[in-house]
C-alpha cells in the first residue's frame, strides 16, 4: 500500500519527543511489523533497512516514519514505550539485499515440496504462502484449515526437508485473498491488500437492510466470501431506518394484502404490491402509518394511492439544436468545386493574353519575364542582332510602350498613305524620262 506520510513536515520543537518508532513492510507489504530506530538515522520512506530478526536479520521497507507512525500505535493498543519492540540494525548493504533476493527464489520450490509433504500426511490443511528471512534461517508457513490441525509431526518433515527454523500460521479466506492481491468489482486495488487489517464478520442481514438482492455470486468477493465493503454503509441504513414503522410488512386493502417490497431511506417511502397484479405502489410513512391505524379498526381502504416521486437531482434541460457550421451536402460541394474551377478557368485565360503577341502592323511592346517582371527587348524582325548598330538603332527608335499613335522610323508605310506605292507603273514611266 503506497501511504502518504502526510505528518512528516510536522516541526518538532524537541528531538527527545520526536517517535522512534519506524513501521516496516515485507515480501511487497503483505506484512508489517514496528521496530525501535536506535541508530539516530533519519530514515525516510522507501529506504531499504535490515533489522533484527530470529537467530539472525531480515531485510524490509520503510513505510512510515514520525508522527504517523505514534497514531498507528495509538490505534493498534501498543505502548510506546514498551521494550518489545525489535530493533533496526542498519541500513540495508548490497549483501543484504543480494541474500533476500537469495532467499525469495527459494519459497517457490518450498511451496511446492510443502504442499506435497501435508498431502502426503493427510492433513485437512491448504499452504497459502511461504515467506523467509532474509538470513534464511526461519521459514514461516501461512496455512488455512477450517478445523484445529495437528501438525506436530509436518514441522519436523519441514525442520529436517528444508534446514531453517518452521513457524506455522493459521489464516483464513480473506487474508490469503489479501496476500495474493487483486482488483475488485469496484475497480480499485482489494480492500484486503491495501489497509484492511481488522475482519469484521459479515451476514447476509447487511445486504437485507441495505434492499440488495440475495445473490451469493454478486455479494461474494474473491475469497469467497461476503465482501467486506457490505459493512461500510451498514450504519447508515440502520440509522435510517429507525423512523420507519417496523410492523407495517403487510397493509389490508379491499383487494386484499399489500406486502412490502422494499424500503427507500432517500425519498422515505415503502414499496408495496398487490396479489392480483406486480404494479408496485409507493407509499409516504404517513400513508402507511394511516393504513396501518385504520387496518387495527378493521378499516380497509379501497386501494393504495401511490406518492409523487420527486427526484431532488435537478433535471437536466436539454439543449436547442443549433447549426453552428451550416448544412452540408453534395449539391453545395459540387457547387463550390464547379465555381472554383471556373476562377482557376478564367485566370488562366488572363493570363495567355497577356503574353500573346500582337499581329499585323501594330507595335510590339515589351516583354516581361517571370524574374522581377524584367523588361527585355525583343530582337528585330530583319534578322540583324542587337549589338550591331542596325540593330541597336531599331531597339532604340521602337515605339515606347504606353504612345500608340506614334510609329518608328523604320516600320513599313501604308501602300494607302504612298502614292508611289499605289501606281508603280507611272513611278517606272517617270524613271524613263529622265533617262
Amino acid at each position: 500500500m503506497n501511504v502518504h506520510d502526510w505528518l512528516a513536515d510536522l516541526p518538532v520543537s524537541d528531538a527527545a519527543l520526536a517517535c522512534k518508532i519506524v513501521e516496516v513492510s515485507f515480501n511487497n507489504g503483505s506484512r508489517k511489523d514496528y521496530f525501535r530506530n536506535q541508530t539516530f538515522h533519519p530514515f525516510c520512506k522507501g529506504d531499504m533497512v535490515a533489522v533484527e530478526g530470529v537467530n539472525g536479520f531480515d531485510v524490509g521497507m520503510i513505510n512510515l516514519t514520525g508522527e504517523l507512525v505514534r497514531l498507528q500505535l495509538k490505534k493498534n493498543k501498543l505502548d510506546e514505550k514498551s521494550n518489545d519492540f525489535k530493533k533496526v540494525l542498519r541500513i540495508a548493504t548490497e549483501n543484504d539485499i543480494a541474500r533476500m533476493l537469495e532467499s525469495k527464489e527459494r519459497e517457490k520450490n518450498i511451496l511446492i515440496r510443502s504442499r506435497a509433504i501435508a498431502r502426503q500426511l493427510k492433513l485437512e490443511l491448504k499452504m497459502a504462502e511461504v515467506e523467509l528471512q532474509a538470513d534464511g534461517k526461519k521459514a514461516t508457513f501461512f496455512y488455512i484449515a477450517d478445523d484445529r490441525v495437528d501438525f506436530r509431526e509436518l514441522i519436523k518433515l519441514y525442520a529436517g526437508e528444508f534446514k531453517v527454523k518452521v513457524e506455522m500460521r493459521q489464516i483464513g479466506a480473506r487474508q490469503e485473498a489479501g496476500k495474493v492481491g487483486g482488483i475488485g468489482s469496484c475497480g480499485r486495488e482489494l480492500c484486503c491488500s491495501t489497509w484492511l487489517t481488522d475482519f469484521k464478520s459479515v451476514n447476509t442481514n447487511a445486504a437485507r437492510y441495505q434492499n440488495l438482492s440475495i445473490n451469493q455470486t454478486k455479494l461474494s468477493g474473491q475469497c469467497g466470501r461476503l465482501k467486506c465493503c457490505l459493512n461500510y454503509e451498514l450504519d447508515t441504513y440502520i440509522d435510517a431506518l429507525q423512523f420507519f414503522p417496523n410492523d407495517a410488512d403487510v397493509l389490508e386493502v379491499e383487494k386484499g394484502r399489500a406486502f412490502l417490497v422494499k424500503k427507500d431511506i432517500f425519498r422515505n417511502l415503502m414499496w408495496y404490491t398487490l396479489p392480483d397484479s406486480n404494479k408496485q405502489y409507493p407509499l409516504t410513512l404517513e400513508t402507511v402509518r394511516k393504513i396501518k391505524a385504520g387496518n387495527r379498526e378493521g378499516i380497509r381502504p379501497a386501494t393504495l394511492e401511490p406518492a409523487e416521486i420527486v427526484s431532488s437531482k435537478p433535471r437536466e434541460v436539454e439543449p436547442e439544436y443549433a447549426d453552428l457550421v451550416g448544412q452540408i451536402s453534395l449539391k453545395s460541394l459540387e457547387k463550390t468545386t464547379r465555381k472554383r474551377k471556373e476562377k482557376e478557368k478564367a485566370r488562366g485565360q488572363k493570363g495567355n493574353q497577356s503574353q500573346a503577341r500582337p499581329q499585323g502592323g501594330h507595335p510590339q511592346g515589351p516583354r516581361q519575364t517571370q524574374e522581377g517582371n524584367r523588361q527585355v527587348p525583343k530582337p528585330p524582325r530583319d534578322g540583324s542582332r542587337p549589338n550591331s548598330p542596325q540593330g541597336t538603332q531599331g531597339t532604340r527608335n521602337r515605339q515606347k510602350p504606353g504612345n500608340p499613335n506614334q510609329r518608328p522610323p523604320s516600320a513599313p508605310r501604308d501602300p494607302r498613305n504612298n502614292p508611289q506605292a499605289q501606281n508603280p507603273g507611272q513611278q517606272n514611266s517617270n524613271k524613263d524620262q529622265k533617262k
